[in-house]
């Protein structure tokens, strides 16, 4: 689960990272007054003003704006909300912004040497430990410094047994060339880090840049955050962060039917039960010319009222030219899930684009009769090649 920057930065102050203060509005006079409440806490008479979506390079698209007067915070905040921001990690129509996180200015004016780092905490998958992955080139796509420059990329591997190890905070600072005061609020800066990833059972968290002010405070200037939506049953305050509006509403509503559901931007539709058996059908796909518009498993009880949501879910993709109904019988009974297509097929109506249903496992032969003898437009097979070839047929028609 996507957070927001804000949201973000909550759970880091929580576990003792240091951030800047901000205050989140959803309408310019919110903004304004989020304005004067930062600079009674802390006499900035700057302020930034981010829009607040689930997408990265914010500031390339206009979403991140300075403000050097109260009358522009109203300005900026009036030019960001409602706008639809289009960024590097968006598509073309871009994300709509309902609201800025308005947030004092930690870069001062006049004064020299402020510094920019990137850090991130994630799961090393090759190695099966807590990685951080840090450099000096903070505030830059860090892919490109990965590309360009890799021995500026350092990472430090954790243990979690043991945990982090204070050898391992002083070398992160180490090798960012600070010392001093830089030095040890880097080092608390980094166990504060470690501790809000394991707290709250975070898949990632991305800090860039971590910021370094001119006086030697180390901050999180700009933070990414995500959860681990298989641990969330156990933060329900985190799960009550999310923001439904972000994400797709196909995936949403599948979500709230028990279905998982992921859209792709493919021509052929496909359902299946079982994450596996998912991928095999997607290569299949591809194998017979045609590109996944989803990946759509309806779980073990493929039972009628899934199977016709999952139905419903996928006809509102105008890009799906052919559907694949690939369902493999152990648990369930194929022609139980026949029945379920036969009874979503008439119950939604008509459907425009040609159904491909290949059922194997318990009952299958009873499925095949079941789907051939209903009169519907509905291609049938068993095997699986049987399918792709049909595929890769009706698609050559089209």
């Amino acid at each position: 689960m996507n957070l927001h920057e804000f949201q973000a930065k909550q759970i880091l102050k929580s576990y003792g990272v240091p951030v800047p203060v901000g205050i989140v509005a959803e309408v310019p006079e919110q903004a304004v007054k989020a304005a004067e409440e930062i600079q009674q806490q802390t006499q900035s008479v700057r302020w930034a003003v981010k829009a607040q979506i689930h997408a990265g390079g914010r500031g390339k698209g206009g979403g991140v704006k300075i403000a050097d007067s109260l009358h522009e915070v109203y300005e900026k905040s009036s030019q960001i909300i409602g706008m639809d921001l289009v960024t590097p990690q968006t598509s073309e129509a871009g994300k709509r912004v309902h609201k800025v996180l308005v947030e004092q200015n930690i870069f001062y004016p006049g004064i020299s040497d402020p510094q920019e780092f990137y850090m991130s905490v994630l799961l090393n998958r090759a190695t099966s430990r807590v990685m951080i992955m840090y450099s000096t080139e903070g505030g830059m796509d860090i892919e490109e410094v990965a590309e360009k420059t890799p021995e500026l990329i350092f990472t430090e591997e954790i243990d979690t047994s043991v945990g982090l190890q204070e050898f391992q905070c002083r070398k992160i600072a180490y090798n960012l060339k600070l010392d001093g005061d830089a030095f040890k609020n880097m080092l608390r800066f980094v166990r504060g880090l470690y501790k809000a990833y394991m707290g709250s059972d975070a898949a990632m968290i991305e800090v860039n840049p971590v910021f370094k002010t001119s006086d030697n405070l180390i901050m999180a200037a700009d933070c990414k955050m995500r959860l681990d939506q298989n641990a969330l049953f156990r933060h329900p305050d985190l799960l009550a962060m999310r923001d439904l509006t972000e994400e797709d509403p196909a995936e949403v509503e599948a979500g709230a039917h028990h279905l998982n559901y992921v859209k792709l931007s493919g021509n052929v539709g496909c359902m299946v039960n079982g994450a596996g058996l998912a991928m095999a059908t997607m290569d299949i796909i591809k194998l017979a010319g045609g590109e996944p518009a989803n990946f759509l498993d309806v779980g073990g009880s493929a039972n009628a009222e899934r199977v016709e949501q999952a139905f419903r879910i996928i006809l509102k993709d105008p890009n799906v030219k052919i559907i694949l109904v690939n369902i493999f019988g152990g648990i369930v009974r194929c022609d139980r899930v026949a029945q379920g297509i036969v009874d979503a097929y008439r119950n939604i109506g008509t459907i425009d684009i040609p159904i491909i249903v290949r059922l194997q496992g318990t009952n299958a032969e009873e499925a095949k009769e079941l789907i051939e003898s209903s009169g519907l437009k509905v291609y049938s097979a068993v095997l699986l090649q049987e399918a792709a070839e049909l595929v890769s047929e009706v698609l050559g028609k089209q």
